[in-house]
């Protein structure tokens, strides 16, 4: 089976504010739109962000390897390059981390870098990069 993209639809407080986080500041391309959602190219993906304020952000995090991890997020496995040259271009921007970029599980089976931020909504991204792809499910 090839993979294939993957659909999320998730509320987002502003839309201006969403065309602008989601297209300027992260290189999405945008797709289709209406005066209540807009598509968006997320690495080959299809993300929507759907005008519902009041509905978007975390509601609890989740202890993992010493930090709060938000909870809910979303986010993609980048190449090691890409996720470095994504981390810049967040720093260069003044995106705020709520954990950032860093090596998780160093030394063990899934060690990966990650990277957690949100959107101006509140919704909660996490970007990571494995050095070797076969770890993704590794116990």
């Amino acid at each position: 089976m090839s993979l294939r993209p993957f659909h999320l639809a998730f509320p987002v407080d502003d839309l201006a504010a969403a065309r602008h986080f989601y297209g300027e500041t992260m290189g999405c391309a945008e797709g289709r739109s209406s005066d209540e959602w807009i598509d968006f190219d997320f690495y080959g993906h299809q993300i929507v962000a759907h005008l519902a304020p009041g509905q978007a952000g975390d509601r609890a995090s989740n202890h993992v390897d010493g930090h709060g991890v938000p909870v809910p997020h979303f986010g993609i496995v980048l190449a090691m390059a890409d996720w470095q040259a994504l981390a810049d271009r967040l720093q260069a921007a003044g995106v705020e981390f709520a954990i950032p970029p860093t090596i998780r599980f160093k030394g063990q089976p899934g060690e990966q870098a990650t990277m957690f931020f949100r959107d101006p909504s509140g919704n909660a991204l996490e970007m990571k990069a494995f050095a070797d792809d076969a770890m993704l499910f590794a116990s």
